[in-house]
């Protein structure tokens, strides 16, 4: 009887030092997961969050600190492995903008995987958030990214080959845009166009004149439907409100995009707008197939123009890290084919911070700069508007998971 009741709380008290140890490591991981947030805060990744349920361990990241979204990304899942990975449970970041979930990187462990690891080549990129965004949504965000100011100065470089005594007429301006987010999704941009050097781009071209001047609202919709409408007054000479819709397939590589505008002319004279309320419909609707292997998209759309054309245009378009080339080719029955290439380059510096007083306005370059070249030399068909101040290849493909996956995969 006696050995019976020492044996028994010899097991007594190992239970209770398992139970401790127990407590002791959940406490430990769960330490570690708020030193990592603390360090992607600390780094100046926005809108941080953490949370673990039974089947997986999530974060949120928002890179506001590189101008390549892909050396960002990665940054992230260095600061994040190096605080240990869940050997038990799946591991997902969730990427946001403005607040707005654009992709996933999952990361499931197997028996050969520790716990700190440099290969980041496991983990898998996705359009598809699943539930996980509904699980860590509610937490507080750490390092908000609402109401901070951007001053991002954009160049611009016109250039055309019209008149036979002159080989170019050149137009060249710096144009500084405030941008503020303002909720999930929302933001604000206003912008001034300043000449620096006009030849042949006419006196209106000579003024200090407005140029975006929108607010526009990103969401996201069942099925991974994502959209931004936006109001206010755009390029191109218009004004009025637009509405993008982009939809991935099951196989990502394949997707559809729309687009449907409603805009009328408005130009400036200094600060003094001229407008017609007079208001036109625009359109676009196309597939994309995206080639993994050469970071290469090709899309195909149907298209009605300012001029009231309707058409086809087809593009292909390679991205790099810090670039982005192509060409495109347009048929319209009103007009002559057409066509020509494209090249987006990303501007240094390719890191910036906040301030550590956070509400500073931060200035710094436009993420790129581009240019198009119009081979065929039309001046009246095909044209069409940009709605925001960062349209362009390159911010297109930003959060395309393939390619973020190849960027990650890499070593910084």
């Amino acid at each position: 009887m006696k050995q019976t009741f020492f044996n028994s709380w010899i097991a007594y008290y190992r239970w209770i030092g398992l139970m401790l140890a127990m407590l002791s490591s959940i406490a430990s991981w769960g330490q570690e997961k708020r030193n990592a947030v603390e360090e992607l805060v600390e780094h100046g990744f926005e809108n941080v969050r953490w949370t673990e349920n039974e089947d997986e361990c999530i974060y949120t990241i928002e890179n506001n600190v590189y101008k390549a979204e892909g050396v960002g990304i990665s940054k992230a899942i260095d600061i994040i492995q190096k605080h240990g990975l869940p050997t038990d449970k799946r591991c997902k970041v969730i990427v946001t903008h403005l607040e707005v979930p654009e992709l996933s990187l999952t990361y499931h462990p197997n028996r050969n995987d520790s716990t700190e690891t440099d290969d980041k080549a496991g983990w898998q990129t996705s359009y598809e958030i699943g539930q996980s965004w509904d699980s860590i949504k509610k937490e507080k965000a750490k390092n908000s990214s609402r109401f901070k100011v951007d001053i991002l100065v954009y160049p611009q470089l016109s250039f055309k080959n019209l008149i036979i005594t002159q080989i170019y007429q050149v137009l060249f301006t710096l144009n500084p845009a405030v941008e503020v987010s303002l909720w999930p999704g929302m933001k604000f941009t206003g912008q001034l166009i300043v000449p620096v050097y006009n030849d042949g781009y006419g006196y209106l071209q000579d003024k200090v004149h407005p140029g975006f001047i929108t607010l526009s609202q990103r969401f996201r919709l069942p099925f991974n439907i994502k959209g931004m409408a936006t109001v206010g007054y755009f390029s191109a000479d218009r004004y009025g409100a637009d509405l993008q819709l982009f939809y991935p397939f099951r196989d990502e590589r394949f997707s559809l995009e729309g687009r449907i505008g409603s805009v009328a002319i408005g130009y400036w004279d200094g600060f003094k707008l001229h407008y017609d309320t007079e208001f036109s419909t625009t359109w676009s609707l196309g597939a994309n197939f995206y080639w993994p292997r050469y970071n290469t998209s090709f899309s195909l759309k149907g298209e009605k123009y300012l001029m009231g054309e309707k058409g086809v245009k087809f593009e292909m378009i390679r991205h790099f890290r810090y670039a982005s080339v192509g060409f495109y080719a347009q048929k319209a029955k009103e007009a002559n084919s057409n066509g020509g290439f494209r090249i987006q380059v990303l501007l240094p510096p390719y890191k910036y911070k906040r301030f550590k007083n956070k509400y500073i306005p931060r200035l710094n370059t436009s993420y790129n700069m581009g240019i198009v070249y119009n081979a065929g030399n039309e001046r009246y068909y095909y044209r069409q508007y940009r709605s925001a101040a960062d349209e362009n290849i390159m911010n297109s493909n930003r959060f395309n998971p393939y390619f973020i996956k190849s960027e990650i995969s890499n070593n910084y």
